[in-house]
């Protein structure tokens, strides 16, 4: 039972800082993943050192006469398909604050984004006018992310606040269509609060967010900043067995701008709802968590339409967690 409480726990945390594209601003991607932040969210593991690693699978079009603006490009009849990976250690340490553990993470990115746009309108600052179809695949280094957050608990209620930076030193290539990194600062807020009953096998969670965009420094492009919310309900059917459901939004507040903008103010918003299956095992003394899930975005404006897929594998680095750190809140796992 303890393996598995930590198993679980280790999974909730894990699950929410790796930071896949997704649909929002400059090139119709942002930190924010619809989806990420998802079952058992509010639940911050005992101290030590665990591993996360998060495949992310996206397919969406950009379809009705509809532009964006990527990498200093203005393009239409956009179709974009992203395999990317995810790398992220995370350390829980024994320093408490106003009674919640202090942890650390950081994250880096790698991947080959297939974007094809049916017409390629203008690349003014590279100097170039287009209007046939344009195609382009490499495989890149994204922009490292770090994130610190505070995670406390109190009976069946767990929640936890956080921060995390998007930091530009990917490899990214003005003038090309496959950029897996931003190339601008961006700031994300978050706060996440998880009900679970360990007896009923019962998650309820909760998370908002405020995503900071800052300028991209190689398109003069300004991205708007943005509110996120996301929603999970989960059920155990075993004890290493749960599906649940899942819904997020993503929601716009301040307009593109910059001197390199030329396709106006962009402001967009993604509504996704998809589900979810988890199931945990141990290997040897090693709690291993893993869980799928799948969101398709049922209404968007100036943003790409399409679905995602995420494959989580997250365990503790060093073997089980010691029984001692791991109260019954790591039944979320």
């Amino acid at each position: 039972m303890q393996r598995r409480l930590a198993a679980l726990a280790l999974l909730a945390l894990l699950g929410g800082f790796a930071v896949p594209p997704a649909q929002a601003t400059e090139g119709g991607v942002s930190l924010y993943v619809p989806g990420l932040r998802s079952t058992l969210g509010g639940v911050v593991p005992p101290p030590g050192f665990y591993f996360e690693n998060d495949a992310y699978y996206y397919y969406g079009e950009l379809s009705g006469g509809r532009r964006l603006q990527i990498g200093g490009a203005v393009v239409g009849n956009v179709k974009q398909r992203a395999y990317v990976d995810f790398l992220t250690p995370i350390w829980v340490t024994p320093l408490e604050i106003l009674g919640g553990n202090l942890a650390f993470s950081a994250t880096l990115p790698f991947g080959d984004p297939f974007v094809s746009a049916g017409a390629l309108l203008a690349a003014p600052r590279l100097g170039r006018t287009f209007l046939f179809k344009q195609r382009d695949q490499d495989l890149n280094f994204g922009d490292p992310v770090v994130s610190s957050f505070i995670g406390w608990h109190s009976g069946k209620f767990h929640w936890t606040a956080g921060v995390s930076a998007n930091i530009p030193a990917g490899a990214y290539e003005a003038g090309e269509l496959s950029n897996v990194a931003f190339n601008r600062w961006i700031g994300d807020v978050y706060g996440a609060l998880t009900y679970l009953d360990p007896e009923l096998g019962l998650d309820i969670s909760g998370a908002l967010g405020f995503e900071f965009n800052g300028e991209n420094p190689d398109t003069d492009y300004d991205s708007g900043n943005a509110f996120h919310a996301d929603l999970a309900i989960s059920k155990n059917l075993t004890k290493e067995l749960s599906v649940g459901f899942l819904a997020a939004h993503y929601q716009q507040v301040s307009d593109d701008g910059g001197e390199g903008n030329r396709i106006g103010p962009n402001k967009g918003r993604v509504t996704a709802v998809g589900g979810t299956i988890g199931y945990n095992f141990l290997v040897g003394q090693t709690p291993v968590s893993t869980r799928i899930k799948v969101l398709r975005e049922i209404e968007t404006e100036n943003r790409f339409q399409g679905t995602i897929g995420l494959f989580t594998v997250s365990f503790p680095l060093g073997g089980q967690a010691p029984p001692n750190q791991t109260p019954a809140v790591m039944a979320r796992y």
